[in-house]
Parts: structure tokens; C-alpha cells; sequence
């Protein structure tokens, strides 16, 4: 059973800092790219950063600079270091991983997330 754990969120003012953390079972968390996307209600959930097996690392173009994704194989768990937040970047944040069948689909495992709210 594939259990993807998240924490860390919380109230930060404006230009603060939060790093969240999702621990990871039931999965090969070290073959796996290991994501962290955002959702405010009545959108879409959008992509916040991945990172691969390899340690290749994606973002957003709206949090280049300011979050980091890293991962430790060893503790099956992926971390999101946000710095110089904004009040845009209030959202419930959701750890994902995922996985493709043998017909080239998509699988994504979810956490059941965590809210990060910004105040000005």
C-alpha cells in the first residue's frame, strides 16, 4: 500500500519560509521522480517541482529561485524548502509520485496534503 505522508505546512507572513516534507512507503522511493504540486480551490492543481531518480530537478517558472526540492533516498522522503514566500503562493501543497503501466499510462499516487497560507 502506497503511502505518501506530508508536513510542515502552516501560517508564514509574507517574505518568510516554510519547508515541507513528505515521507514515502510502499513505493521504490529511490527509482521514483518524486513531485510537489499546489492547489487553491476552484483550480486546477498545478506543478510545483519535481525531482528525479537521478536528481534532476524541475520548477515552475513562479517559484524559480525561491524553492528548492531535494530528496533523501535514505529516509524515503522528499522536502520542499520554500523561501520568500508570497501570498500567492497560499495553496494546499500535495506530495506525488507516480508510475507508468505497460500501456504507456500515467499512475499517480497522491499525500493527502498540506496548507501553506502566506499573509501580506
Amino acid at each position: 500500500q502506497v503511502q505518501l505522508v506530508e508536513s510542515g505546512g502552516g501560517l508564514v507572513q509574507a517574505g518568510g519560509s516554510l519547508r515541507l516534507s513528505c515521507a514515502a512507503s510502499g513505493i521504490t522511493f529511490s527509482s521514483k521522480t518524486m513531485g510537489w504540486y499546489r492547489q487553491v480551490q476552484g483550480n486546477q492543481r498545478e506543478l510545483v517541482a519535481t525531482i528525479t531518480s537521478g536528481g534532476g530537478l524541475n520548477y515552475a517558472e513562479s517559484v524559480k529561485g525561491r524553492f528548492t526540492i531535494s530528496r533523501d533516498n535514505a529516509k524515503n522522503t522528499v522536502y520542499l524548502q520554500m523561501n520568500s514566500l508570497k501570498p500567492e503562493d497560499t495553496a494546499v501543497y500535495y506530495c506525488n509520485a507516480y508510475y507508468m503501466t505497460i500501456w504507456n499510462t500515467r499512475y499517480d499516487y497522491w499525500g493527502q496534503g498540506t496548507q501553506v497560507t502566506v499573509s501580506s
